[in-house]
């Protein structure tokens, strides 16, 4: 019988790996391979684009592009993610505080990412099986800032915000910690 009655919520870019120059790359790249000659600007990526959908920052970056050409730059994208995982940072503190949690909480991510490219980089650094449940850009109609990612966890475990934490970096991801009601730490230093 499991006696958690606790659970911790991590966003995964940002937060748990710092992934700039892994999306970064991935994102130019799959441009680029579908032949359209826009080169993104690194620092607006970093600050501007980075942890956010790509249907929010790819018609920011190409103007009129189609939504087919959207789901084919994002497809490419995952596709070729794992070519630059060479380029992640782990958040080796924040991973040595969730060994501690779980003993007494669930672990779970949230993130706008995609599946495809959450397993690539857990399984990369071996720390999948550190995390009881994983929601991604597939599991949710609304993503981020939207709380919907953090409450179907909180569902899932039956577990209440107030035995909840929230651990984030960007500010459409406090956004939806606020809205989740939810206690949340703000994460520096991996995005």
């Amino acid at each position: 019988m499991n006696l958690k009655n606790k659970l911790a919520i991590f966003d995964l870019d940002g937060t748990l790996f710092d992934t700039k120059d892994v999306n970064y790359n991935a994102y130019q790249n799959a441009i680029k391979m579908t032949g359209i000659g826009t080169i993104i600007d690194y620092n607006d990526f970093c600050n501007l684009y980075n942890g956010k959908n790509y249907r929010d920052f790819l018609p920011k970056i190409i103007p009129n592009i189609s939504e087919e050409q959207m789901k084919n730059i994002h497809n490419l994208k995952k596709d070729i993610y794992i070519n630059y995982l060479d380029k992640a940072k782990k958040n080796n503190l924040l991973f040595a505080i969730i060994q501690e949690m779980k003993k007494s909480f669930f672990i779970s991510i949230v993130t706008n990412a995609s599946k495809k490219n959450v397993d690539d980089i857990l399984e990369k650094f071996c720390v999948k099986d550190l995390f009881d449940l994983l929601i991604t850009q597939e599991d949710i109609e609304n993503p981020k800032p939207s709380a919907e990612g953090f409450l179907k966890v909180m569902d899932y475990f039956n577990i209440s915000k107030e035995n909840t934490i929230i651990f984030e970096d960007s500010e459409i991801g406090i956004q939806a910690a606020v809205k989740s009601g939810a206690d949340y730490i703000k994460v520096y230093g991996y995005n």
